[in-house]
């Protein structure tokens, strides 16, 4: 069998760049994301990544994405679920199927993910996940509700896994990255503006800090100053004022 990391979400933004960087780590790669002409231009590019163009929103689509994994001779080493979306707007306005959508991709997938490889990794007592949360896990977040709700449960999945797993040798990491430049506000729908666009920071180092926390087995990697500071505030303010000022941030 061929180690492999497997990176969900691959074709764009942060997934992109997992691929960059840990080809350069010499991982070899399994790149899984809807959009298969981008995803196979990347493989192309680094040329020790495969691609697997699958809608990971889909009922079954865990099951078909292990499966052909298995097929070609590979055990996911590491796993790393990028795979994502937010929508932006008052919850009662947005779309209920959409919304939808977000919880099974955002929450439905990585879970399933990391139920798929944990039973390998602990038999072969080797292995480690990481699983992209947000700073938007630390606390509520009107106008933008469901996507915020994932990103908690993404936190608190991983932060019990981190503990259950590394007696067996298993690393398991939450990246929590704030604003980020990214294709996430255009499908969010508030794009290039407002508090999102001014603090963001770029792909390269929120995904070098989120692998280096990994290798050291940090249970939450928070990349930034300003975000550090703010999801760690949360814990000494009052929840009240902390819902006003998650509302009253513009997207």
């Amino acid at each position: 069998m061929t180690d492999v990391a497997l990176i969900t979400g691959a074709s764009a933004g942060l997934g992109v760049e997992f691929a960059r960087q840990l080809s350069k780590r010499g991982r070899r790669l399994v790149l899984a994301a809807r959009r298969k002409d981008r995803l196979e231009a990347l493989a192309a590019e680094l040329g020790n990544a495969r691609a697997v163009a699958i809608d990971l929103a889909e009922p079954e689509a865990v099951q078909r994405l292990m499966a052909d994994v298995a097929a070609a001779g590979e055990q996911v080493e590491l796993l790393v679920n990028n795979a994502g979306f937010g929508l932006g707007g008052h919850f009662a306005e947005l779309d209920s199927e959409r919304q939808r959508q977000m919880i099974d991709l955002n929450c439905g997938a990585l879970m399933d993910l990391c139920r798929a490889v944990a039973p390998q990794m602990i038999e072969r007592r080797s292995g480690a996940i990481l699983n992209v949360a947000s700073t938007a896990a630390f606390q509520p977040g009107p106008g933008m509700a469901v996507y915020f709700a994932t990103k908690a449960f993404v936190l608190s999945l991983s932060e019990a896994l981190h503990e259950e797993l590394k007696t067996h040798g298993i690393k398991v990491s939450a990246l929590c990255p704030g604003p980020t430049r990214t294709e996430f506000g255009a499908v969010a729908g508030f794009g290039e503006q407002g508090s999102f666009d001014r603090l963001s920071m770029e792909a390269e180092p929120v995904v070098r800090l989120g692998l280096d926390g990994l290798e050291r087995n940090k249970a939450v990697v928070i990349t930034g100053a300003i975000n550090k500071i703010g999801a760690h505030s949360t814990r000494f303010v009052p929840r009240a004022v902390v819902r006003r000022i998650a509302g009253a941030l513009k997207f």
